[in-house]
């Protein structure tokens, strides 16, 4: 009998250890999905709209490929299909940085854009697929290409990244400015809660006044995100999260904020590496509101609390 008793508790505490480091497995893509997202998805917009939006959705990685980057297309197209708040254009061509085909568009998302290696610049790993290119050239228009998106945002235009999209220029400190972090690490994925920095928000009013949980990837990040310059949305309790690569002094640790960025607005959320998580009807609604804040349609405070 003890030994039956000493056994079932080896066994729950090793399944309890071992759902920490387990993922999620992938949903497939299929129209029943998608149908499943478009019932969920709001069907009227959070705001007002002024005129129909036409957004740029770049989808393309080099680094890490994330399972949930065709299903963030869908979410984000579905929320403009529904509402009526905006077009999407989708893209893997980062041609699409040109300033001449910037200036077609009211705003960017970043879907999951993780580059690889040391430079950690995307801009740079796709032209490095050319091997017709120099160097000099590649490094060159790398820069160039950065500066563009740049002063897309500097100049006006909306900015929504998504969980590894900030990934993207990772190296880059004015990126890093204009996202308002860059990306650390990440724990090993495990269940979350996340709760409201401002529960009478006009982003964070999706949730209804109550925090939430969800299975993910629980992002830490460094650079600019010390200087806390944005409104933060979303947050988690460090003393929560399980398998901390490092101690910190900070108690919390923001996942989702939006900033000023010159005349242009940044929102930026973590939440998700998996397409669970957009099961669930506030959290399109959240990702809606973060969309229409960006096109500039959902006024609201985001004025920076700093540290």
């Amino acid at each position: 009998m003890k030994v039956s008793l000493i056994a079932a508790i080896i066994v729950f505490f090793y399944s309890c250890s071992s759902s920490q480091n387990k993922s999620l497995d992938p949903i497939p893509l299929n129209e029943s999905w998608k149908e499943k997202i478009f019932e969920l998805a709001p069907s009227r917009a959070s705001a007002p709209v002024s005129k129909k939006h036409k957004v740029l959705l770049f989808s393309l990685f080099t680094g890490f490929n994330h399972w949930v980057i065709p299903h963030a297309d869908v979410v984000i197209s579905t929320l403009g299909e529904k509402t009526g708040a905006y077009d999407v254009v989708k893209s893997t061509d980062i041609a699409m940085f040109e300033q001449k085909q910037l200036n077609k568009f009211d705003a960017i998302v970043l879907n999951n854009n993780c580059s690889i290696g040391p430079k950690r610049d995307l801009f740079y790993d796709a032209l490095s697929a050319d091997s017709a290119l120099s160097e000099a050239y590649k490094i060159q228009k790398a820069a160039e290409l950065e500066d563009n998106l740049l002063a897309f945002v500097k100049n006006g235009g909306g900015l929504a990244v998504l969980h590894g999209g900030i990934v993207m220029q990772n190296n880059s400190a004015e990126v890093s400015e204009m996202i308002g972090g860059s990306f650390d690490y990440h724990p090993p994925q495990q269940t979350i809660e996340l709760k409201l920095a401002d529960k009478e928000h006009p982003l964070t009013k999706a949730f209804e006044g109550t925090s939430f949980t969800h299975f993910d990837e629980p992002y830490f990040f460094k650079n600019a995100y010390a200087e806390k310059n944005f409104r933060p949305m979303l947050f988690m309790e460090i003393s929560k999260i399980k398998k901390m690569r490092h101690e910190t002094d900070d108690k919390v640790s923001y996942v989702s904020w939006i900033k000023r960025y010159g005349k242009g607005r940044v929102f930026y959320v973590s939440p998700s590496h998996n397409a669970q998580s957009y099961e669930d009807a506030r959290i399109l609604r959240y990702y809606l509101n973060g969309m229409q804040y960006v096109v500039g349609d959902l006024k609201c405070d985001d004025t920076p609390v700093g540290q």
